[in-house]
């Protein structure tokens, strides 16, 4: 069995390929290229569409040969059907409909937050783990519960990862801004910044406008850095530390493009070990938006018999992670018991 996964929710078009024999997934590999707005300016969305659409028929080309496989070999195609910005979405999802309509195969839409999820527990071995899923679009705190992943706690505003190149923009750092950040903050020093934990929820918006006042005010940017990524990584870990209190679970597992920063795995890993849990992080190839990951779901989806047709196959800009019907883990859970 091979999935080709499809990756267009914001500035990364990917592919991917992940097979399965006997029960056991394996990725094969993919390719992926990433749309970078001029400097000073965010994602615009009718512009990074316009990348992926130009670019999709390389990308396929470039991952088929990373993969070592054939186009005819396929069985199964996906696509991130949401959430993310419609444009984006839009040149994925009909890219998608046309491979399945060309090669006769069925068509998988796969929950973009649900797909960083399950490659993170694919790569590294978790298996029942409170999820800290931390992107430039998403931030949540997630454990399975009753078929469905439930969100535990979340951003009211921006995600960590949009608040983080939010300041970049503002300090004149090149996107990516949140590498620059964890460099700079190594050579500072902490100026005490507005800490919003509401209940189990988080909010970044006053934090960065605080730092980008003080910014303006002749602060270091280097001490603004540190200062950052100490108060918003501390909010996520005492966020994350009550999760694991209230659900009785063992292992936390660190997903999405920002878990690849030291600093948040080195305070997730001592609150972890304060707490006699286990702390898994994704593998840095597959922490930020790729097609692989988008593969892997859709493989997922497709043994739960999540099969669209192409009338259903719209995008859903807003498709929350406790939205997603995860019959995979149901059935699972119904055989452990069985």
């Amino acid at each position: 069995m091979l999935c080709l996964g499809i990756e267009s929710t914001a500035h990364t078009f990917g592919v991917g390929f992940v097979s399965e024999r006997k029960g056991k997934s394996e990725i094969l590999g993919g390719h992926k290229e990433m749309y970078v707005p001029p400097k000073g300016s965010g994602i615009h969305p009718r512009e990074a569409a316009d990348h992926h659409a130009e670019l999709c028929a390389d990308v396929l080309q470039r991952a088929l040969e990373n993969a070592n496989v054939r186009l005819d070999d396929v069985n199964v195609v996906a696509y991130s059907q949401g959430p993310g910005l419609p444009p984006c979405l839009r040149v994925g999802a009909t890219f998608a409909r046309m491979l399945a309509a060309r090669l006769k195969k069925p068509l998988v839409g796969a929950n973009h937050c649900i797909a960083h999820i399950e490659i993170g527990k694919l790569t590294t071995g978790a298996e029942d783990a409170v999820v800290v899923y931390v992107s430039g679009g998403n931030t949540q705190v997630i454990a399975y519960a009753e078929g469905r992943y439930r969100i535990f706690g979340e951003t009211e505003d921006v995600a960590i990862g949009n608040a983080l190149d939010t300041f970049a923009r503002a300090a004149g750092l090149q996107e990516p801004g949140g590498p620059k950040i964890e460099a700079l903050a190594k050579g500072g020093a902490y100026i005490e910044l507005p800490y919003v934990v509401k209940g189990m929820d988080l909010s970044f918006a006053g934090l960065i406008t605080e730092a980008e006042k003080r910014l303006k005010r002749g602060a270091r940017l280097e001490d603004l850095c540190f200062s950052l990524q100490e108060t918003c990584f501390a909010m996520l870990t005492e966020v994350t530390e009550r999760a694991l209190a209230h659900t009785g679970k063992n292992e936390v597992l660190l997903t999405g493009g920002v878990a690849s920063n030291r600093r948040l795995i080195e305070m997730l890993q001592t609150m972890c070990g304060e707490r006699g849990a286990t702390l898994r992080v994704v593998e840095r190839a597959y922490s930020g938006d790729n097609g692989v990951m988008i593969a892997y779901a859709g493989l997922l989806a497709y043994k739960a018999r999540q099969i669209l047709k192409p009338k259903n196959s719209k995008i859903i800009q807003m498709w929350r992670t406790d939205e997603v019907e995860c019959g995979w883990l149901s059935e699972k859970a119904k055989s452990e018991h069985d």
